[in-house]
């Protein structure tokens, strides 16, 4: 849908700012690194604005010195002179443009750029938070109110502003009687531009609000056209659009008349005091004295010119309003404290001898060991434990109570439960997505609140149910899991998954570009590719949200086979949706409402004929 010509809020739709002189120093703050352009522009606008004012008053004398008493060749200097006004300020106008135009974009692509590394240091609950919609508006709708008001409004206003202040100066010289009327027609369009800007606002917010639920709406229906046409859903939805359709037509009429009116009433108003000051003016003309003919010429030339600014201040100051309140927005994302991180052990590359203990760091070695501040080495083996943990992503609210258990390297541990009992949970914990309330988590002995998060998270694969493909080769998705990988690294990766030979039957093999998240694969096909990313970056412990739970019996007896190779001699959390997945785990997590309520293997927890044994048999549900 094409962008409505007055901006994304309307002439009269803008969001008022909440702290408007702050926002605004904070956007000059940016705008500070090109204050040598700035001073050029100021220059060029007031020369503009001179030319301008200055060209108007020019056919006082071409008339009163030249045209009337015959001065021909008085009048073509007076006119070649005329045109060199003009010429200049067009000049000047078109120098500050370009000018503003490379401030502007220069500053919106830091804005941008800060904005998106921001986002990267922010915890996971800012994202839990915020929709990606709402996210998304950031980097559109605000950063382009943003660019507008930089390439246009600013300059815009001072000018008009500029414009405006002389025009009237200039028209008290000529003649302070007209200028009364002309006070007059200013008075009103005025009380014009309070009114129809007021009901402008109001529908065009109106108009807002019909076009978010209609294109929610189209969005809607676009991704659930298998849905609509396996259960004969098109008249049904072809009606609701009609009704949200028809909501925003109504709201767009309102809106666009109130917006049609302004430019039509405010030149109507004009028109009036133009025939009324040449009237007068011409009345005190011929009665003679200092006013004269080029007086009137020039006067009327001014009253015409003076109405326009009016109505480009008042659109001009609504869309800086829209600007700085979405630059308020930006800012409010970018002032957000980064997520916390006060870990000091890192991982590094080290040599191990014969009986398994690191020795000293080595870059050169696929050996790994956690490095502490006294730099101690420690080897990492994946031996991951929950004492007594306590979490809750509120304050008012816990989500796990008194939780513990521990995995010893090469162990693979499962969580099941229905939904809602703290499975996920768990396994965000240990990659530190959020930080727990009570008790310890600790990773081969050592606090995990201690471990850089980089580190930490380096060292731990994890395969989602929902895979996340990125634009570029298969290769690099892949790589995705350790950029430095090499080729042959990552088609081992791939061959450790099952995915090699559907990859090689691609158009161009692991160089086939992917796009639109992997679009053109199968569901069986991009959570091989997820497997593969996970074995490429070989880590120690690995956690699993159960990856087969959406795809067929066949694709899920390959990918178990990939993730059997993948798992093999790995710390593993495993979170089930299918309990004949973790049938072979070495201890089973029951879970219910943060709770560990029961806990053994397989063999053990049917034997109990508890919660578990209720799960399996199908008498509960697992969700």
């Amino acid at each position: 849908m094409a962008e409505h010509k007055h901006g994304p809020h309307g002439p009269g739709g803008f969001r008022k700012p909440k702290d408007f002189r702050g926002t605004l120093g904070k956007l000059m703050g940016y705008l500070g690194r090109y204050r040598a352009l700035l001073f050029v522009v100021a220059a060029l606008l007031v020369v503009s604005s001179a030319c301008t004012v200055g060209g108007s008053y020019l056919i006082k004398p071409l008339i009163n010195n030249y045209i009337l008493p015959g001065d021909f060749p008085g009048l073509a200097r007076m006119l070649a002179l005329m045109a060199l006004v003009y010429i200049a300020g067009a000049a000047c106008s078109f120098g500050y443009a370009r000018i503003m135009v490379h401030i502007s974009q220069n500053t919106v692509a830091k804005i941008r750029a800060e904005l998106f590394g921001k986002m990267q240091d922010l915890p996971l609950k800012f994202f839990d938070a915020h929709t990606h919609g709402e996210l998304m508006s950031r980097y559109t709708n605000d950063i382009e109110t943003v660019s507008e008001a930089l390439n246009n409004s600013f300059g815009s206003l001072v000018s008009c502003t500029l414009n405006f202040t002389g025009t009237i100066l200039m028209m008290l010289v000529l003649s302070p009687l007209l200028s009364l009327i002309t006070f007059a027609a200013l008075a009103v369009m005025l009380l014009v531009v309070k009114h129809v800007g007021s009901r402008s606002r109001r529908y065009f917010a109106a108009q807002q609000k019909a076009v978010g639920e209609v294109n929610g709406y189209i969005e809607e229906m676009i991704e659930g056209q298998k849905v609509i046409k396996v259960f004969n859903h098109e008249q049904a939805a072809k009606e609701g659009f009609r009704v949200r359709n028809d909501a925003y037509r109504q709201a767009g009429a309102r809106a666009q008349i109130y917006a049609g009116v302004m430019m039509p009433a405010m030149g109507n108003l004009n028109y009036v005091n133009y025939a009324v000051t040449c009237c007068v003016g011409a009345m005190l003309a011929i009665h003679g004295g200092s006013f004269r003919l080029g007086d009137l010429a020039a006067f009327l030339q001014y009253t015409r010119q003076v109405g326009q600014p009016v109505t480009q201040i008042s659109q001009q100051v609504n869309t800086i309003l829209s600007a700085v309140a979405g630059a308020e927005r930006i800012f409010e994302i970018m002032e957000m404290p980064p997520e916390s991180d006060g870990g000091r052990v890192r991982l590094v590359r080290a040599e191990a001898n014969e009986t398994g203990a690191v020795t000293r760091v080595h870059r050169d070695t696929n050996a790994w060991a956690w490095m502490k501040t006294d730099g101690t080495l420690v080897p990492l083996r994946g031996d991951v434990r929950f004492d007594h943990v306590v979490f809750g992503y509120d304050e008012n609210r816990t989500i796990l109570h008194d939780i513990s258990l521990f995995a010893k390297p090469g162990q693979k541990i499962a969580f099941v439960g229905s939904t809602g009992a703290g499975k996920t949970t768990i396994t965000s914990l240990i990659n530190r997505f959020y930080e727990i309330q009570g008790g310890t988590i600790t990773y081969d002995g050592i606090d995990i609140r201690d471990i850089a998060k980089e580190s930490l998270r380096r060292s731990l694969g994890v395969v989602l149910q929902d895979t996340r493909l990125f634009t570029g080769t298969v290769a690099d998705n892949i790589r995705y899991g350790r950029r430095d990988a090499t080729d042959e690294e990552v088609e081992a990766a791939a061959r450790l998954a099952g995915a090699d030979a559907f990859i090689r039957r691609l158009p161009q093999g692991y160089q086939t570009v992917l796009s639109g998240d992997g679009g053109s694969l199968s569901q069986g096909e991009r959570q091989l590719l997820n497997i593969a990313r996970a074995a490429c970056a070989n880590p120690p412990v690995l956690i699993l949200d159960e990856a087969t739970s959406s795809i067929d019996t066949r694709t899920e007896k390959i990918i178990e086979k990939g993730m059997d190779r993948l798992m093999a001699g790995r710390t593993v959390f495993v979170i089930a949706h299918r309990l004949s997945t973790v049938r072979n785990a070495r201890a089973i997590m029951v879970l219910e409402q943060g709770e560990i309520i029961e806990r053994g293997d397989h063999e053990d927890l049917l034997a109990q004929r508890g919660r578990y044994y209720q799960l399996y048999t199908g008498q509960a549900e697992l969700s």
